[in-house]
Order: structure tokens, then sequence, then C-alpha cells
């Protein structure tokens, strides 16, 4: 087993909600809460849940685009929470971000070629004299030509703006891409191509991936492993075989059910989600789920589910299994047999 590429370590960022005739912090906004996982090279996780549970900012946080409120975030064994700006400037090249909207993420001031050459120069990847061939190499290498390097953004297709900006990423030469929902916005023709084109670059580059999404059957795709996330924590991390063909959270069972299959005929087998996404500032005790869960009783209300591992390393945070019970579960956790907590 290679060592991770990245760690994650009970990672935390809240944002207080201010009010008052002081504007004093009132409330925290629980973004991300509690949050451990790891990337080992080469590979690609996938993150998925509902909007506004935490995907983006997890993303941010790690690239430290946003400060962390506690917890750690570990890049080729360094703690890059707790280092100096100027190293994390020199950091800056190993990690990339491609973001969701491809138009707002580009300078609509400065040709496509301007915007790339900016990039070369800051971090002084090649001479002055090789950056027109280096350029010209970035848009093939993304299934662009030359001639669209004099070109404007608003120029371009959404497609092509999304391979502008994974071009723009990929320019420092960096080992990490954090992927924000980078074919939410395209037709499904050219989602197809974008994926295709993230998945050559993997193997071409060697590159490491955390791919966040919406839809599960995206993310299938493209990721070895599948980290599903409510309202701010991870409920479920597993591989890719394992979470979509035997998903043991409510919660993913649920996002899967939900999903757009084009088959007149299927019939769900479980009830849809109850009610809204709870508030961030006010999340429920317990087992944050429990408010939506079909499969709720009574201790979720009171209990939070632990993240534990099964025998197959599958990670999961429900009280229906032993690994997820906390340190001292309750007595009626306790006395509890084995069938009557299982996936059934």
């Amino acid at each position: 087993m290679t060592r991770p590429l990245l760690e994650v370590e009970n990672l935390r960022k809240l944002f207080p909600v201010r009010g008052g005739m002081l504007r004093t912090s009132l409330q925290h906004v629980h973004a991300v809460d509690g949050v451990s996982f790891h990337i080992r090279k080469g590979e690609v996780l996938g993150l998925v849940g509902e909007s506004g549970c935490g995907k983006s900012t997890l993303g941010r946080v790690l690239l430290q685009l946003l400060p962390a409120t506690a917890g750690k975030v570990i890049f080729q064994d360094e703690d890059i929470t707790r280092i100096s700006k100027s190293d994390l400037r020199k950091l800056r090249k190993e990690m990339q971000m491609v973001f969701q909207d491809p138009y707002s993420s580009l300078n609509p001031r400065l040709t496509v070629g301007s915007a790339l050459r900016e990039v070369l120069m800051v971090h002084n990847i090649v001479p002055r004299a090789q950056l027109a061939e280096r350029i010209s190499s970035l848009l093939r290498m993304v299934g662009l030509n030359d001639f669209h390097a004099r070109r404007y953004p608003h120029e371009f297709s959404s497609g092509q703006r999304q391979r502008i900006g994974i071009a723009r990423a990929l320019a420092v030469e960096p080992q990490f891409l954090v992927c924000d929902e980078p074919v939410s916005a395209l037709d499904v023709s050219i989602q197809a191509q974008i994926l295709n084109l993230l998945a050559d670059l993997r193997e071409a580059l060697d590159l490491t991936y955390l791919f966040i999404s919406h839809d599960l059957t995206v993310v299938r795709h493209i990721s070895d492993r599948i980290a599903v996330m409510y309202l701010g924590r991870l409920v479920e991390l597993g591989s890719v075989e394992e979470v979509i063909r035997a998903p043991r959270h409510p919660y993913t069972r649920a996002l899967l059910e939900s999903a757009p299959v084009a088959d007149p005929d299927r019939v769900r087998n479980r009830p849809p989600l109850f009610s809204d996404v709870p508030s961030p500032v006010n999340i429920p005790k317990g087992c944050a789920f429990h408010t939506r869960c079909s499969e709720v009783f009574a201790d979720c209300r009171h209990v939070v589910p632990k993240m534990g591992a099964d025998s197959r390393g599958s990670l999961v945070s429900c009280l229906k299994y032993p690994e997820s019970w906390p340190a001292a579960p309750p007595e009626k956790l306790k006395e509890a047999s084995t069938d009557e907590y299982s996936n059934g």
C-alpha cells in the first residue's frame, strides 16, 4: 500500500453568522464538520452529496483557498494548514482546482493565450522563449488548437471553456486536482467528453483527483472510491463497487434511488427523502440524517454515530451497524441483537 498523497484529519470549517448592534458572532454555519479521509497518489476519490452539504467548501479548504477552523490537511507529509504564506504559494504548483463555472473563472479581458502565459510566468514554469510552445502544448493536450490562444473566453462554448480551465490548472504541472463539479453546467454529450479527457489526463500525467459532484452516476465512471457527504459530515466511504452496488447508509441509497434512469418501467424500492435539508446552522442532534431517514429508530435522535470501518475497509456512519456505535453506546444499542440493526 502506497502512502497517501493527501490526508485529512478531523477537518472543520465554520462560518460565523453575525448579528446585533455590534455585529457579533451569534451562531456558526457548520460547512465542514469533522471530516477525515485520505487519497493515494494516482487515485480518484469522488465526493457526492446534495447542494449545500459542504462539498465545495471542503475542496477549497483542502487547497487553503479558505482557512480551516480546525483539523489537519497533510499533503506530502506536511500539514499545509500551518505553513507560511510564502511556502503555501510554492505549494500552489502542486495543487490546483478546476471550477464549476468555466466562464466566471476566466478573465474576460484576457485572451486564452494571455491567461495561460500569466500562469506560466508567475510560477516560472518555462523560460520566456518557450512560452508560446508551452501554451500550444497545453491547448493541444485538452483538445484545442493553437489558434484558440488568440480568442477571448466569450468566443468559446461551455465545453471549450472548461477545457481551457483544465489547461490552466495543468499549466503549473500539479500532482493533485480538485475538480469542483466540472461537468454540472454542461450538456450530457459534452459531459462525457470532459470526463473522458480527465480520465486520459490522469493516465498520461499520473494525476490525483478529488472529483466533486452531486450526481452519483457521473462519479461512478471516473472514481476509484466514493465518499458521500451530508450536512458537512461524511456518512459513507468505500470503493465504487461497494457504494454503488451495495450501499449501506440510508442516505446513499436514497441518492441512488433519486437518480434519473431512462427506464419507464423502473420501480423505486424505497421512499424518497423526507422533508428538506436541515439548516447547517442548527444541525439536528444525534444522527444529522434522522429527520429525513425512512429507517430511523429511537437512538438516532440523540446518539451521534462514528465513522466506523467494516471487514472490507469500507466506512459508514449509521447506528444500524456496530462499527458505528460510539465508544460507550447507550444500553439500547448494547442490548440490541446484530440482526435488529443489520442492513435489511
